[in-house]
Formats: structure tokens, C-alpha cells, sequence
């Protein structure tokens, strides 16, 4: 995330602002969809739209850089109205982060929408999303960390198949662009997603070594993401479902009794109860100080109860090789291997 502000006291400060905004901010709320709606795939030339729905760029150049990279990557870029602009540690005002994000879906010249990066701010721009608009203008839009929110309120609120991913402002490295373009660039199934090969040199995997917490296969839905963003939503009318899913989640410079509290909170919300399967990435720079539970014994505890087969070690979120994720595609976890296949393309040929 980032050192500017106690990321639990802005959780509470954007669950109290949610709360007290008044039901005339959920004007462009629609019903849950019943079925999915996949985007049209991106390929080399398409125009991107590069968006800040949550933390400011301090720097110019960091907006400059990020659209180079995209460039790289083979795509024209239309920077949003808004990309400049600061409103405390925000990309700008909560209205105008969120019309950067409607316009590029009704633009119908941009094919996907890249976020620049997370930080802090997605939840504050969910009621003024048009969610009927976004269903009308399906696209590409990708993003992780405070993304999380976003990717998955859209979802939920559309039944638009969202992609959890590298951001703009990310190092995307070699691997990490293989696996996004099998999955965002190619209309082919992508088969089974799995860690990163075994450095040669090393006998035992270790950088990106899978844990099996419950053996076993199961199918379901994919959602997830950042913990601290899922637990933030409870409560609110973006709260995750669950149901039926393979719920991942991951996150990063928490304490393990956070990261205790917040499971906890998942798990006080049935949010474990009806899931197939859990799959937990890694709490990157995440420090054990004092008497502490260790990671495997939190989710040994809290996914062992659900009964269904489970991981921790899954390459995706805060590490420098990540897989890209389809949000709403149904997958099935291999807990013994330690793979997620999609036998269905997560995006259409046209």
C-alpha cells in the first residue's frame, strides 16, 4: 500500500463516509446480474485508457512512465481528464475519479482501462459509478491491490468479467506478461494457471513455493483480491458474495493480528461457509513481532473449518510475478497440484 496514513484508520474514516453519504450517492446501482458478460479480448494497437481511481501520482513522470509501458506492451494510451490532479493522497476528487472511470467505458474508441495503481480510495468511488452504462459498454479493466474493491464492485453490479492484474505503475516483467496476454489477449481457454517455474540452481522451490492447506479439486466462480479491501466492504452494499466461489486473497505490510481480525471478520460474515474453495496468495512484508500466530496457523484455523479444498503460496498481488486473475470466470482449484485451470476464455475473439 504506502507509509502516508494508517491504512486502518482510513478503513474506518471510508467505511464512515459509505455510511453516511445517503442513498441518493446509489442512484446508478442496478440488481444483481444473473449471468456473466465477457469483454472483448485487447490486442497490439487497441487504445487503452489509463485511469486513477485510488492513490495520486506524486510525480508527473510516474504518469509518464506508466503510459510508455503501456505503449511497450503494444497499445495506443488515453490518459483520463483527472490523472493529474491531487486531492490529499487521492488521483482527485471521489467524482471525478469515478467519471474518468465511466467515461472511458462509454469512449467508444478505448477498448480496455488500466488502473495506474492502488493505494488508497477505490471504496469512495463506487456510488457514483453507472453500473447499467458499464453492463451497456463492456471492456478489459484490470487492476489489484485497493483495485480490489473496484474490480469487484463492477462485477457484482454488471456481471462483467474483471481482471485482477498487474496496474500500469507495476514493474510487469516477462512472466507476468505471458500469463496476462493468455489471459487478456488471447481468446483461447488459458488452461491452468500455476506458480512461477523453479529457478535453475535452486533443489527445493522456494520464492514461489505452494502450501496445501486442504487437499482436494473443487469448481467455482473467482473473486477475491486484497483482504483488507474485502473486509472493508462488509457491511456495505459492494460486500463480496461468496457463495459457490474459489475465494483468493492476499495482502501486504500487516501485522499477523490484522490480518488475524480480519479473517476472523470474513468468518464471523459467512463468508467461508458457502465458498468450494480458498486460496490464499502472501502477506508480503508482512513482520511477526512479539508472541504471534504464524500465517499458516491463521488460515489452517479459519480455512480448515470450511472443509473445502484450499492453498496458500498462489502467485498473485504484491509480488513481483503475478498471475492476472478473471474475476466472475469459473475455474477449478487443484489443491495437490496447486493450480487454477480455466477451461473457458475469460474474454471473446470479437
Amino acid at each position: 500500500m504506502s507509509v502516508m496514513i494508517n491504512r486502518r484508520d482510513f478503513t474506518r474514516l471510508t467505511t464512515a463516509a459509505v455510511a453516511l453519504s445517503g442513498s441518493s450517492l446509489f442512484a446508478h446501482q442496478t440488481a444483481l446480474p444473473s449471468s456473466i458478460i465477457r469483454p472483448k479480448k485487447l490486442s497490439e494497437g487497441d487504445t487503452v485508457g489509463l485511469v486513477l481511481p485510488a492513490s495520486m501520482a506524486f510525480e508527473p513522470d510516474e504518469i509518464h512512465m506508466a503510459r510508455e509501458q503501456l505503449e511497450a506492451m503494444g497499445f495506443v494510451v488515453k490518459l483520463g481528464e483527472h490523472v493529474y490532479d491531487r486531492h490529499g493522497y487521492f488521483g482527485g476528487m471521489d467524482r471525478d475519479r469515478a467519471a474518468d472511470i465511466n467515461r472511458m467505458f462509454a469512449d467508444e474508441s478505448v477498448d480496455g482501462i488500466f488502473c495506474f495503481t492502488g493505494g488508497w480510495g477505490s471504496p469512495r468511488v463506487l456510488p457514483y459509478l453507472d453500473y447499467g452504462m458499464i453492463r451497456r459498454n463492456p471492456k478489459v479493466i484490470i487492476g489489484f491491490s485497493d483495485i480490489t474493491a473496484l474490480i469487484n464492485a463492477i462485477h457484482q453490479k454488471t456481471g462483467l468479467v474483471t481482471f485482477h492484474g498487474p496496474v500500469a505503475a507495476s514493474r510487469i516483467e516477462p512472466w507476468t506478461l505471458e500469463n496476462f496476454r493468455r489471459v487478456v489477449m488471447s481468446a483461447d481457454p488459458p488452461g491452468a494457471l500455476q506458480n512461477p517455474p523453479k529457478p535453475d540452481g535452486q533443489l527445493v522451490e522456494r520464492d514461489h513455493r505452494i502450501v496445501k492447506i486442504r487437499g482436494g479439486r473443487a469448481s467455482g466462480k473467482i473473486v477475491g483480491g486484497n483482504l483488507t479491501l474485502i473486509a472493508a466492504t462488509m457491511g456495505t452494499p459492494y460486500e463480496i458474495d461468496t457463495e459457490n466461489t474459489l475465494l483468493f486473497l492476499e495482502d501486504v505490510n500487516e501485522e499477523m493480528y490484522r490480518v488475524d481480525r480480519m479473517l476472523s471478520q470474513l468468518w464471523l460474515g459467512g463468508k467461508f461457509e458457502k465458498v468450494k474453495g480458498l486460496i490464499f496468495g502472501r502477506c508480503s512484508r508482512c513482520p511477526v513481532t512479539g508472541p504471534s500466530f504464524s500465517l499458516h496457523e491463521l488460515l489452517v484455523e479459519r480455512f480448515g473449518d470450511a472443509g473445502v479444498p484450499a492453498i496458500s503460496g498462489f502467485a498473485f498481488g504484491h509480488i513481483e510475478k503475478k498471475l492476472t486473475l478473471p474475476i466472475g470466470m469459473t475455474g477449478t482449484l487443484d489443491a495437490d497440484a496447486g493450480t487454477v485451470t480455466l477451461d473457458r476464455a475469460a474474454v471473446t475473439g470479437h
